[in-house]
C-alpha cells in the first residue's frame, strides 16, 4: 500500500488542534487503559491497520494485559472486562456504527450507571476523535511501521 499524502505536512493547523483534543483527552481523569481499549476497539471495527497497530503498542508500552488486547473484539463473551469498561466498549460500538445504531437511550443509560456527565462528555469526545483518526489514516492510506518479527 502506499501512502497517498501526509497529512501533517498539507494540513498542519488542523492537525495541530487535533493533536491538542489528544492531549485534553489524555489530561480527562479517564484511566489510560480504558481510552486505549475504546481506541483500540473503533479502530477493529473501523479496519483502520494504522491506529491498531498504534493503539496496541501503546496500550502493551503502558503494561495492558496481551489477552485482554486480543480477546477485546469478543468482549462480550470474555471475563476480562469490568463493567466499567463494557460500558464504554458498548458506547464505542454504538457511536462508532452511529448511521445504524443512533445512539440509543439503552447504550447511554448503561453508561451513565458507570460514568459521570463529564466523563461521559470526555468518553464521546474520544470516540469521536478515534473516529476521525481512522478516517484520516484509512482514506490517506497511512501504513503502519512493520517490525522484524523474532525467530520462533
Amino acid at each position: 500500500m502506499t501512502p497517498r499524502m501526509n497529512i501533517f505536512q498539507a494540513a498542519p493547523d488542523t492537525m495541530k488542534a487535533m493533536l491538542a483534543v489528544e492531549a485534553t483527552l489524555e489530561n480527562s481523569g479517564i484511566e489510560h487503559s480504558l481510552l486505549e481499549l475504546v481506541k483500540l476497539r473503533a479502530s477493529q471495527i473501523n479496519g483502520c491497520a494504522y491506529c491498531i497497530y498504534m493503539h496496541v503498542t501503546d496500550a502493551v508500552k503502558h503494561g495492558e494485559n496481551h489477552m485482554r488486547i486480543h480477546l477485546l473484539d469478543a468482549w462480550r463473551e470474555s471475563p476480562l472486562y469490568t463493567d466499567r469498561e463494557r460500558a464504554a466498549l458498548n458506547w464505542t460500538e454504538s457511536l462508532t456504527g452511529i448511521a445504524e445504531t443512533g445512539a440509543p437511550d439503552e447504550d447511554y443509560e448503561l453508561l451513565k450507571a458507570h460514568f459521570d456527565d463529564r466523563q461521559i462528555a470526555y468518553l464521546t469526545a474520544a470516540i469521536a476523535a478515534i473516529n476521525f483518526w481512522n478516517t484520516v489514516q484509512i482514506s490517506l492510506r497511512a501504513v503502519h511501521p512493520v517490525e522484524q518479527a523474532a525467530a520462533a
